[in-house]
């Protein structure tokens, strides 16, 4: 059988289809704003947001496939005490990156395996980039050339492609930059049958 990610994040399904997992999706349908907006009132820390995000849309489509292993996984963005999210435009993503212009933000991505309803494993792992002092017309020509790409990104970047131009240093695992601690989860699915020894 093979694995299920709950998600619908492009990335994350290449990086364990390029790493020899065998999958499908099945995006989980959680209200992520009203689950940011409890934990920020009950006074948790991004990471722990990611994680409680990463468990709910497991959990959520877990439930409807007993027996499989489901990967659940969400990524935060925390610059200077401030939460990100995705942008929901382009003039939203110009805003966000004029935002983090000049600074240092982290990332923080979060992975949780479940099947039948029980917790196998889960992790969070943190990257922290900081981005250069960019012009106005930079940044214009950034987004035209980028679109609406950016809008699927919390960071409204790709560091994979032109949004590397954006940042002076990036200390972290690529793979989490990216949304997937995917090291650990690899071995995870080792240990749980899922690929080869």
């Amino acid at each position: 059988m093979t694995v299920i990610l709950a998600s619908a994040s492009a990335a994350r399904r290449t990086l364990l289809e390029q790493a020899g997992v065998a999958l499908t999706c099945h995006p989980a349908t959680v209200d992520e704003g009203a689950i940011r907006q409890t934990a920020a009132i009950a006074g948790l820390t991004a990471a722990a947001v990611a994680r409680v995000l990463a468990a709910r849309k497991a959990h959520q489509v877990a439930a409807h496939h007993p027996g499989r292993v489901v990967i659940g996984a969400d990524q935060m963005l925390e610059c200077d005490g401030r939460w990100f999210d995705k942008p929901a435009s382009l003039a939203q993503a110009r805003d966000q990156l004029k935002a983090l212009r000049d600074r240092r933000h982290v990332l923080s991505s979060a992975v949780v395996v479940v099947r039948d309803g029980r917790v196998i494993w889960g992790c969070v792992e943190q990257a922290r980039l900081t981005m250069r002092r960019f012009s106005d017309d930079f940044l214009d020509r950034y987004l035209a050339a980028a679109g609406e790409e950016v809008c699927r990104s919390v960071g409204a970047y790709r560091i994979e492609g032109l949004g590397l131009q954006l940042f002076t240093r990036v200390d972290g695992d690529h793979f989490v930059i990216l949304g997937l601690p995917l090291l650990p989860l690899l071995d995870v699915l080792r240990q749980h049958g899922e690929l080869a020894r």
